[in-house]
C-alpha cells in the first residue's frame, strides 16, 4: 500500500490540521481540536452542526462556513466522532438560538449524536435531522433503514441557507424532514477501499467486474455485475433512482454526480451527461446541477448519482450565497 502519509495513526490529525491551516480565513479549531468551526459565527442564528468519520473529505469539514455548517467533528477513518467532540461543537457554535445536528443514518453516528444531545440538552436548545437518501439500504432490511450518503450535502446546503435567513430551530427541523423524502442516491464502484490502518482492501473485484449499490465506508453493494459501458451503468443508477422517488407534475430537480475519491473529473462529467439525458427523458426537468468530488470513500474508484426534487423556495436556498472550502458561490 502506497499513500502520502507518515503513519496510519497520525494521518487524520495531520490531514485535519492541514485543512484548517489551508483555509484559515474560513475556519478555526475548537478547544483541544475536538471540532472545527466557522471563524466568524453569527449571533442569534441557529447553528448547524454535522460530522462523521474521516475518509469522506471534503464532507463535512469542507462544508463549514457561511451558508452551510457552523461546526463539524471528525472521527477516525470511517468512525463516528465521539460524544465529547460533538458537545464541544455545540458549546462552540451555539450563539443563543440553539443547534440543529445533521446526522447521516449510520448506527454509530446516530448513537453518538443522540448521546451528545442527552448530555448537553440541559444547557442548549437542540434537535436533529437524520439524512437517509441511499436507495441501496432500503432493500436490505438491515439496520435503521437508508444510509445517509451524498444527499447529505444538499440537506446541509439548504438548511444552512435557511438558517442564514433566520429560520427557527423548529422550522429548520421541519424543512430537513421534508427534504429527506425527496432526495435519493445510488453508487457504483470499480474497486474497494484501501484502509490505512489495516492496509487491506474492503472488497476485491476482478478486471471485468463492478459493484452496484456501494456505501461511503467502503461497503460492498447489493450486486456484483459485469463491467459495462458508461451509459449502461449510469442508466441503471438513474432508472433505479427515478423509480424510487415520487415525482409530482411541478417537480424541479437538482442532479448531483459525485466522485467517491478515485474518479477523474472527465469521467464524472461524462456520467453527468448520461444521467441528465436519462432523467430528462423520464420527464423530470433539471433546474440545478452539481458535479465533482464532495462525498468520498477514501480512494474508491466510483461515483454516485443523487436526484433531489425541490420547490422554488428550496431552489432559491440552493442558489443562496455560500462560502466554504468545498462550495463557494455568490
Amino acid at each position: 500500500m502506497k499513500k502520502f502519509m507518515n503513519t496510519a495513526e497520525t494521518m487524520v490529525a495531520e490531514s485535519v490540521e492541514g485543512f484548517v491551516r489551508a483555509h484559515e480565513a474560513l475556519v478555526v479549531f475548537g478547544p483541544e481540536r475536538r471540532c472545527i468551526r466557522r471563524r466568524h459565527l453569527t449571533p442569534g442564528k441557529v447553528a448547524l452542526i454535522s460530522g462523521g468519520g474521516a475518509g469522506h473529505e471534503p464532507m463535512h469539514i469542507g462544508f463549514v462556513g457561511h451558508g452551510m455548517l457552523d461546526a463539524a467533528c471528525v472521527g477516525h477513518i470511517f468512525t463516528s466522532p465521539t460524544p465529547s467532540q460533538i458537545i464541544a461543537a455545540i458549546e462552540e457554535a451555539d450563539t443563543g438560538a440553539g443547534c440543529l445536528l445533521v446526522v447521516k443514518n449510520y448506527d454509530g453516528d446516530l448513537m453518538n449524536f443522540e448521546m451528545a444531545i442527552e448530555m448537553a440538552g440541559d444547557r442548549h436548545s437542540l434537535d436533529m435531522v437524520v439524512v437517509s437518501d441511499d436507495i441501496e439500504t432500503s432493500w436490505s432490511g438491515e439496520g435503521n433503514g437508508r444510509r445517509g450518503v451524498a444527499g447529505t450535502l444538499i440537506v446541509e446546503k439548504l438548511l444552512g441557507a435557511a438558517a442564514e435567513r433566520g429560520m427557527s430551530l423548529a422550522e429548520l427541523k421541519q424543512l430537513g424532514k421534508g427534504l429527506n423524502t425527496r432526495i435519493r442516491s445510488m453508487g457504483v464502484a470499480l474497486n474497494g477501499v484501501t484502509v490505512p490502518q489495516t492496509e487491506r482492501t474492503t472488497f476485491a473485484l476482478g478486471p471485468g467486474e463492478m459493484e452496484m449499490g456501494v456505501g461511503i465506508h467502503g461497503e460492498p453493494g447489493h450486486a456484483r455485475q459485469p463491467f459495462a459501458a458508461a451509459d449502461a451503468i449510469i442508466g441503471h443508477l438513474c432508472e433505479t433512482i427515478a423509480g424510487d422517488i415520487a415525482v409530482t407534475p411541478d417537480a424541479k430537480a437538482l442532479l448531483f454526480v459525485n466522485g467517491l475519491g478515485g474518479t477523474p473529473p472527465a469521467e464524472l462529467y461524462l456520467a453527468y451527461n448520461g444521467a441528465r439525458r436519462f432523467i430528462e427523458e423520464s420527464g423530470i426537468p433539471i433546474e440545478r446541477s452539481l458535479v465533482g468530488t464532495y462525498v468520498t470513500s477514501l480512494d474508491m474508484q466510483g461515483l454516485s448519482v443523487t436526484l433531489a426534487l425541490l420547490s422554488d423556495e428550496e431552489i432559491a436556498l440552493w442558489d443562496a450565497p455560500v462560502a466554504t472550502a468545498a462550495l463557494h458561490w455568490l
